[in-house]
């Protein structure tokens, strides 16, 4: 009985710290990215996804950085599964949008950029720029 009660005080006393860690594995890589150390953010931001895999700031930021990389269908997973973990997650669904411009996926533009009307708060001007950059593909295809 001993040895299981030692073991819970063990085990509460841990906890906390595990959770403390995994923060400080989130914002320390976030320090790196915004110092454009690529590479070691990325092993900490894997690293916290491993303690917290839900964790769509981190998903978001591991595209970022395949953006930068040029890795394309790394990129589009990880944004994928931000915005499946945080579907209203506006910087997400902009860079899909891009992506999908991109492409010439004009369908697929069309759909998102309805999504992306209805949760954008801070980069709601960035819908004239999609449908800007829409026209433009459609008169490049129709000339």
């Amino acid at each position: 009985m001993k040895i299981k009660n030692y073991l819970f005080v063990l085990l509460i006393s841990i906890l906390p710290f595990s959770a403390a860690a995994n923060e400080n594995f989130f914002e320390e890589a976030r320090k790196l990215f915004d110092n454009k150390d690529y590479e070691n953010s990325k092993f900490l931001f894997q690293r916290n996804i491993v303690f917290n895999p839900k964790d769509a700031k981190s998903y978001l930021y591991l595209a970022k950085i395949f953006q930068v990389e040029e890795n394309n269908s790394e990129l589009e997973k990880n944004l994928d599964t931000a915005l499946l973990l945080e579907p209203d997650n506006e910087i997400a669904m902009y860079m899909l949008i891009d992506i999908e411009l991109k492409k010439s996926n004009f369908t697929k533009v069309k759909e998102l950029n309805k999504k992306f009307k209805l949760i954008c708060s801070s980069l709601c001007p960035k819908i004239s720029l999609i449908n800007e950059r829409l026209k433009n593909f459609q008169e490049k295809n129709d000339s």
